[in-house]
């Protein structure tokens, strides 16, 4: 759904916690399909459906059974969905209640922003269930949290509540379960009173940057600046 240049991308499996099977990753593919081209959509919002969960991770029920391991094999190798949602030009806002575990936290890890009702908890349960998280939260965590919190909270495998995500950089703001939409709302005004192609630039400049050495990011940056006064 796109409303006033936001587009709300709802994972809709409420009674399975929005657990993320293959049927939600093709439906995300398609959803960036329709994001990437429409330049009517200036913010991106991910949230979950119901009152329990942004959501529980992938769906378990498709591991370990043909041809269902194959095709999620074949869907990781051929869609890098959690890529593309790293990289799409957009500024993107998880809007994040009751549980956002494996998957779930990790696909917020992705976003730019993340806005916590009071009564989310955050986790990558992934060793506890004998794996590694495979959505890239080993890498997208300590960039966030640090190693140290990343590695607790990653061989442990205990959720952090809100507040606790709070103090360790994983979220952005926390507020009351019933004003999450409001601050949603709140922070896509601020996005989407900024120049579209600055906000754009200065995350290409954040994300493509992040992996190269200084110099070369900051010609990155040098590029990108020079490409605005262009325009």
């Amino acid at each position: 759904m796109v409303r006033d240049n936001v587009a709300f991308l709802t994972l809709n499996r409420p009674e399975v916690l929005n657990a993320i099977d293959l049927a939600t990753r093709d439906a995300l593919w398609l959803a960036f399909d329709a994001v990437e081209v429409d330049d009517d959509v200036r913010v991106v919002v991910f949230r979950g459906a119901g009152e329990r969960a942004f959501s529980a991770g992938a769906d378990l029920t498709e591991f370990g059974t043909a041809p269902s391991f194959t095709e999620a094999r074949r869907a990781r190798l051929e869609r890098d969905l959690w890529g593309r949602i790293a990289h799409l030009g957009q500024p993107t806002i998880a809007a994040i209640h009751g549980y956002a575990l494996g998957a779930g936290c990790e696909l917020a890890l992705l976003c730019d922003f993340r806005i916590a009702a009071e009564d989310a908890r955050m986790g990558l349960p992934e060793t506890h269930l004998g794996y590694v998280p495979t959505a890239g939260g080993s890498q997208t965590l300590p960039r966030t949290v640090g190693r140290g919190r990343a590695l607790d909270m990653l061989m442990n495998a205990e959720p952090v509540d809100a507040a606790r995500a709070m103090e360790y950089g994983l979220i952005h703001q926390v507020v009351a379960v019933d004003a999450l939409d409001d601050a949603v709302e709140a922070m896509a005004l601020r996005l989407l009173a900024q120049p579209v192609n600055a906000l754009r630039a200065a995350k290409r400049a954040l994300i493509d940057g992040a992996g190269l050495p200084l110099d070369a990011a900051i010609h990155l940056e040098a590029r990108l600046r020079s490409r605005l006064i262009k325009a």
